[in-house]
């Protein structure tokens, strides 16, 4: 089977050889996502919370342009510079995982380019 790209100018433009997202089999996957903003390619805020929020909207971004929803995703990773920042992301991801079930998660820790706290990437299954 093949595998499609998504693509939506509502999340950042990858800056190497990777997609947004794609989907094959009903699965769908999302890309890392980083506290870009879309319109203007830089860094959304100095905090974790800022960074966190900001890469959750570009998940879910990537999400609706596949047909999906944060209702569809079954795993969640999370990945953060430094554990002192875990519950300011926890609180901001609290926010938008309203539905349950929840999806699974996994947070760990990660060197991220200069001023980059958090990276969230995401695990769809679609109907």
């Amino acid at each position: 089977m093949s595998k499609t790209e998504i693509q939506t100018d509502k999340a950042p433009t990858p800056v190497a050889a990777f997609s947004q997202g794609v989907v094959k089999n009903g699965i769908l996957q999302v890309a890392g996502q980083v506290g870009f903003d879309p319109a203007t390619g830089e860094i959304v805020g100095d905090t974790v919370a800022e960074q966190t929020r900001q890469a959750l909207r570009n998940v879910v971004a990537v999400l609706e342009a596949g047909g999906s929803s944060l209702a569809d995703v079954m795993m969640m990773r999370v990945y953060l510079t430094d554990t002192a920042h875990f519950a300011d992301m926890n609180k901001v991801y609290d926010e938008f995982m309203t539905e349950k079930p929840f999806p699974a998660r996994t947070t760990v820790y990660v060197g991220l380019p200069a001023k980059l706290l958090v990276e969230i990437d995401a695990l769809a299954v679609l109907d």
